[in-house]
């Protein structure tokens, strides 16, 4: 059974990334995302299947500053941890550093652009395009965006 690992910052971006529960008992799964009050009660739910990153908006880019590269370490840390075979992603700036961790090891990275996005580009999407085995858009107008899209329906 593939060990695939589900990652994406909290908020939006873990909402459209829960939408995949129905396929989690496909795989041994576990999923990252950002620790806050309304992600810690998820923990009932998943127990060790769930694993946190330290909070950190961009906006607050002072405090990021410390927690991103945290957030990295924390990474490496977990992918050694978890050993997956797949990555899969909806984003944002939490998912980066392991998807890129993954690729490093040759691993499977899918990420699914957030719905969100109908006309341009995200930052991670930008980033994590150049590396991802599957790069999935939730709307047709999507596919004039990146080059190496795929649509296949929203996750709504």
């Amino acid at each position: 059974m593939k060990k695939v690992l589900f990652i994406s910052s909290t908020g939006g971006h873990l909402s459209e990334l829960m939408q995949l529960k129905p396929i989690f008992s496909n795989f041994d799964y576990h999923i990252i995302t950002e620790k806050t009050d309304t992600t810690i009660k998820l923990k009932k739910e998943y127990g060790k299947r769930i694993d946190y990153l330290v909070y950190g908006a961009r906006n607050y880019m002072l405090s990021y500053m410390f927690k991103f590269p945290y957030n990295i370490l924390k990474s490496v840390y977990l992918y050694f941890k978890i050993k997956p075979d797949v990555i899969v992603t909806t984003g944002a700036h939490t998912a980066v550093p392991m998807c890129y961790i993954a690729k490093f090891f040759k691993k499977k990275v899918i990420f699914i652009e957030t719905f969100a996005r109908v006309k341009s580009t995200s930052m991670s999407g930008r980033m994590i395009t150049k590396i991802a085995d599957k790069f999935l858009v939730q709307h047709e107008e999507m596919l004039d965006v990146y080059d190496n899209s795929i649509y296949e329906g929203d996750l709504y």
